[in-house]
């Protein structure tokens, strides 16, 4: 328990480090993407760390094709496989920020993000 508050004193006393490094981590989530696809590749998008569609691919044989609703369903599967594949980059990154400032995996309750996250 004591190791813990001794690690929560470190963070109040390194403030500005860690203000420092948040700003740096959110500059970079702009820099992490991930692609996810759907109907064998022939729709594909990239997501940034922000969750920002960066770019979106359509084949032409499915844009030729007419058919909206498979196009949107296509679309909507390959950006929330691409979504889920950046959490897990973002959520990574956050776990070597927060371990590089010294602090152990098991400060954090589960499932609670940095600020501004």
């Amino acid at each position: 328990m004591f190791d813990k508050l001794g690690q929560i004193f470190s963070l109040i006393k390194n403030g500005p480090r860690l203000q420092e490094e948040l700003q740096r981590f959110q500059q970079t989530l702009g820099n992490l993407t991930a692609e996810g696809d759907a109907g064998a590749g022939m729709v594909k998008v990239k997501v940034n760390g922000r969750r920002e569609m960066v770019n979106c691919q359509i084949s032409d044989d499915l844009f030729r094709s007419g058919d909206k609703e498979l196009l949107e369903d296509l679309i909507r599967a390959a950006t929330n496989q691409a979504c889920e594949k950046v959490s897990r980059l973002v959520a990574e990154q956050q776990m070597k920020l927060f371990t590089g400032l010294g602090f152990s995996a098991d400060m954090l309750p589960p499932g609670m993000n940095l600020p501004g996250m």
